[in-house]
This record gives C-alpha cells, sequence and structure tokens, in this order.
C-alpha cells in the first residue's frame, strides 16, 4: 500500500500519483529528482547544495522535537501515576496550594501588624529580611 511508504516528516512531499487531492507522498520532479515542487525557487546566494543540508538538518530537528515530546508526554504520565499513588489528586494539589497560599497571607499580616507596632526593629531590618520573625 502506498499509505505505508508515506513519511510526513520528509522535506519532499507533493501531491499523490493522481495528481490530485490524494495522500501526500514524494513525487519526482524535474530530472528525476525528488523535491517539494518545480516552483519551489532557492534564496539568493543558496545553492541546491546548501538547501538539501538545510533541509537535511530540518528533517532531524524536527525528528528530535517529536522524540522530545514522546519523552514529555511518557515523564508527564509517569508524574500522575506517582501522584496517584501518593493519594494526590489535582483537588488535593488545589487544596494544599490554596492552603500554602492563604498561611502566606496571614505571616504577610503578622509580619506588617509586628512592624506597625515595634519601634525597636527598624522596618529596613525586616523589610530586607536582616530579621527574621
Amino acid at each position: 500500500s502506498d499509505q505505508a511508504n508515506i513519511n510526513l516528516n520528509s522535506p519532499n512531499k507533493g501531491l499523490g500519483p493522481a495528481g490530485g487531492a490524494g495522500p501526500l507522498t514524494d513525487v519526482p520532479v524535474e530530472d528525476g529528482a525528488m523535491g517539494v515542487s518545480s516552483i519551489n525557487t532557492l534564496p539568493p546566494g543558496l545553492t541546491e547544495e546548501e538547501a538539501e543540508e538545510i533541509r537535511s538538518e530540518l528533517v532531524k530537528v524536527e525528528e528530535e522535537i517529536n522524540t522530545l515530546r514522546q519523552v514529555l508526554l511518557a515523564k508527564e504520565k509517569h508524574s500522575a501515576d506517582l501522584k496517584r499513588k501518593l493519594g494526590l489528586s489535582p483537588l488535593n494539589e488545589l487544596k494544599q496550594n490554596l492552603t500554602k497560599g492563604w498561611q502566606d497571607v496571614q505571616t504577610s499580616n503578622a509580619l506588617e501588624s509586628c512592624q506597625s507596632t515595634s519601634s525597636s526593629i527598624p522596618v529596613a531590618f525586616v523589610m530586607t529580611g536582616a530579621v527574621t520573625l
């Protein structure tokens, strides 16, 4: 089947053998060379050899990107499994974040209260963290 030989990362994609709206495959163009199409022109100052080298590098980079996406997806699934084993659900994480945020607000309010009532400690020391409460 032609479908089994389709390389979607190929820099040489063109229309299918029917010449119509078929699947994308590599098709020969001028002089039997494989290419995007005969309409594709090179930027000024770029030789065909340089363009082919750049296309080759682009294919490699796109393959690396796809590999990294797969690795990231696997790690995200592993992370979710570990969290599930620890009993950490998204709801529990949200609760923990809200609790921590509330504690931070309370600590901040306590610090402000301490600053406004304390005349023996200069505010600059408290603000810079030189004094911890």
